[in-house]
């Protein structure tokens, strides 16, 4: 082989490489996108709406991940449910006649539930960070809770408002407890 065949043969190696390098790397976006959006669902959308990046967005999301990984959370002892549960059925008859502090009491109670399963509770952003990673589709709920439950403080609610936080907090709450336990008496 005489030399100019040699350095075809290293160039289109080489090229084949480099093509090969983008579309593996193309690839493993695809997948890393494909992945992350099948485990936060909607969250995933609206990261990326916030952030206005995808590549960031889908970077706070494996960063959502490996924080909670960190964590140790854990499921709730038998009695630990009994217990939230029949403080959560105390809280839904106060709502008949105080709903605003039953709202209070109901997010107040969800922060307990998730402390009791080893999740951060001290910053409201972290706690709807987290409970993303492993409940995506309740996110939506725990950011309706709060926002109401920060309107009824101001006294900006009237009381459908206050009826949908308890809805809310009611999804919320059973994911994170478990339904089967509220269905008890």
């Amino acid at each position: 082989m005489d030399t100019t065949t040699v350095v075809m043969i290293v160039i289109a190696a080489l090229i084949l490489l480099v093509v090969g390098g983008f579309l593996g790397v193309a690839f493993a976006r695809r997948q890393r996108t494909r992945r992350l959006r099948e485990r936060f669902g909607p969250e995933y959308e609206r990261a990326v709406s916030e952030l206005g990046d995808q590549q960031q967005a889908e970077e706070e999301l494996e960063s959502r991940l490996e924080h909670v990984q960190s964590l140790d959370i854990k499921l709730l002892s038998r009695e630990q449910q009994e217990r939230f549960a029949r403080e959560w059925r105390e809280v839904q008859a106060r709502f008949v006649d105080k709903p605003v502090q039953a709202v209070q009491e109901a997010d107040r109670l969800v922060k307990e539930v998730m402390a009791a399963r080893g999740y951060p509770v001290s910053d409201f952003d972290q706690r709807v960070a987290d409970i993303s990673v492993d409940h995506p589709d309740l996110v939506t709920h725990y950011r309706g809770v709060h926002e109401i439950a920060a309107r009824s403080e101001r006294e900006e609610v009237d009381t459908e408002d206050l009826r949908q936080a308890m809805v809310h907090c009611r999804a919320v709450f059973e994911e994170l407890l478990g339904t089967a336990v509220l269905e008890m008496d």
